[in-house]
């Protein structure tokens, strides 16, 4: 063979060198799921101060959040509130109302206990809503908030005007800040149509609650309605009892 044939047959040979496998990396794909709370929106969220005795608590509170309005013909507004319940500056529960005829510049309110005189410590919370002034109407709420568990137990109107009006009042036999049992009657006091000095006081719809495992039950013991007891009272007299 020619020297020139043979250095070209050497240079062919070696030009055909196998060239490196291309290495594959192999890569799974990591499923990164990124958790955002939500943030929820609301028309309105007001702040409730619960009052205990003659102070406020400072760590225990309810967020009001408004969550829907409607007026209907009448320009009837019905408004519709998320209550979040603090304990400890923290939320343990909540609860949905619905009002009917808020009156605009209505303001809340809230208190512990069945009375003035109860304890701090009562599971119950009284929660008001109404318009701030004398002939208003008030919506009445009667929290039992135990732990994280929640209840509704009674709700109820009251009006008052300059010592006049209609309330719901609540007997606690034992003076226990946390009862089995308890009793409410609605009282209502109203002026003599010829004596501004003179009232009528009445007292109706007597119901008794009792506790039934960590549920309130409620039973109306007198006719639905119906007055049970009506006297005359002076207004000096009537309001010394208070």
């Amino acid at each position: 063979m020619k020297p020139q044939a043979l250095l070209f047959l050497l240079l062919f040979i070696s030009c055909q060198k196998p060239k490196p496998e291309t290495q594959l990396t192999s890569t799974t794909a990591e499923s990164k799921t990124e958790t955002t709370a939500v943030k929820e929106h609301f028309l309105k969220t007001d702040t409730i101060s619960i009052a205990e005795g003659e102070e406020t608590s400072k760590s225990n509170f309810i967020l009001a959040h408004l969550l829907n309005q409607t007026a209907d013909k009448d320009s009837i507004v019905t408004a519709k509130y998320r209550l979040d319940f603090y304990v400890n500056k923290t939320k343990v529960t909540d609860s949905q109302i619905s009002i009917k005829g808020v009156d605009k510049g209505s303001e809340w309110g809230a208190t512990y206990g069945l009375n003035s005189t109860a304890s701090k410590n009562s599971p119950f919370v009284q929660i008001t809503f109404g318009y701030p002034a004398c002939g208003y109407s008030q919506n009445n709420y009667l929290f039992y908030l135990k732990n994280s568990d929640l209840q509704l137990v009674h709700e109820w109107d009251s009006m008052l005007d300059g010592g006049w009006g209609s309330w719901v009042e609540f007997d606690n036999p034992n003076a226990k800040s946390n009862p089995e049992s308890f009793y409410c009657k609605t009282v209502t006091y109203f002026p003599e149509d010829d004596n501004e000095d003179m009232g009528t006081v009445s007292h109706s719809d007597s119901i008794a609650f009792r506790l039934n495992g960590n549920h309130w039950k409620k039973q109306l013991v007198s006719a639905k309605d119906k007055v049970y007891f009506e006297k005359k009272v002076s207004f000096d007299e009537f309001h010394k009892r208070e």
